[in-house]
């Protein structure tokens, strides 16, 4: 580790992680997995997208854990009647009362902010969609020919109903390719919708403390991308990603049923997403366990099934099995 913070003062920094699930554990009921993956794409600096049907506590889970970290939050629902000025700004004509001359203001919109939700994403069109394309790539917004920056650190937090549902609008795959991790987030068991059952039908309510600040959280993202990882690892990154491509892999499931492949943005995001595991399990190094946890996450919404997958139900799910299984392994993976 070549950080200028000394090893005692990381630990802290990482404990304060698990006092912001904590926070976020006094009202959200289960998803542990989901809340630890959340967790690892702020830390590795992308954007996040649930996906779940109506009712699992997306929004609250998102907007739970921006009370619990010591940033600016913003909520935009999503609705078909959006327009991209709802959610970057607008110029707005304005008088100099001494002068009286007239001219154009940029008002900033939602985006302007730390963490943004965008809520139901998909229930937008399109065009709508796109307003956040540049602000989710460049962190910084394009009006009337002038740039302006976003704040540092910036988070898109999305959430978005399976799209057989209806009223949605499929997100373009270069906007999703956008988002470091893409979150299926499940029913809860037996015991969790009873325990949920408990704490909401009655007059308790939680509040939820900030434990992490902006600085804190920048400097977790800057021991993140210097914990180690081996040339084994790294190559075996890379295959993962190659062999998702029908014109480069040797795994028939992926010949077969893949239309489209990840891209090189796909390994960008499987390294950094395994290095910010490996610092949740309290490690300064990457093994191959990190990888594969992460995995699903960042493949799931980078692979376009074709046709063929469809009408045999192969899901998306089945290729990445396929490729953890298949793709080789390194012998000496540290």
């Amino acid at each position: 580790m070549t950080t200028n913070l000394k090893e005692e003062e990381i630990e802290k920094l990482i404990a304060k992680l698990q006092e912001v699930n904590n926070e976020v554990g006094k009202v959200i009921v289960g998803q542990t997995d989901v809340l630890k993956l959340l967790t690892v794409s702020l830390l590795a600096g992308g954007h996040c997208m649930l996906e779940g049907v109506p009712g699992l506590a997306k929004t609250l889970m998102i907007s739970s854990l921006a009370n619990a970290i010591d940033l600016t939050f913003k909520r935009v629902q999503f609705t078909p009647d959006l327009m991209p000025s709802d959610i970057i700004g607008t110029e707005i004509l304005e008088t100099d009362h001494q002068s009286g001359e007239r001219f154009f203001k940029f008002q900033e919109g939602p985006v302007f902010t730390q963490i943004l939700l965008a809520d139901e994403i998909n229930r937008t069109p399109p065009k709508t969609q796109a307003a956040l394309l540049e602000a989710m790539q460049e962190r910084q917004v394009s009006y009337a020919g002038k740039h302006h920056p976003l704040p540092s650190p910036f988070f898109v937090l999305a959430t978005q109903n399976p799209v057989e549902q209806a009223g949605t609008y499929p997100l373009p795959e270069a906007q999703l390719d956008r988002f470091l991790m893409f979150l299926h987030v499940d029913y809860p068991s037996e015991q969790e919708e009873l325990d949920i059952l408990i704490r909401t039908t009655g007059n308790t309510k939680a509040t939820i403390s900030s434990k992490l600040s902006a600085n804190d959280l920048m400097s977790l993202q800057n021991i993140v991308r210097e914990v180690e990882i081996s040339e084994p690892l790294l190559s075996y990154v890379t295959q993962l990603s190659r062999q998702t491509r029908p014109v480069t892999t040797s795994i028939n499931m992926v010949k077969e049923f893949v239309k489209w492949g990840a891209g090189p943005r796909c390994g960008q995001a499987l390294v950094l997403c395994a290095k910010a595991h490996a610092i949740l399990s309290g490690r300064f190094a990457v093994t191959i366990e990190d990888i594969q946890a992460v995995a699903d996450a960042v493949l799931r919404h980078r692979l376009l099934l074709n046709f063929k997958a469809e009408a045999q139900n192969i899901s998306v799910g089945i290729i990445i099995n396929a490729l953890l299984t298949d793709v080789a392994k390194p012998v000496s993976p540290l």
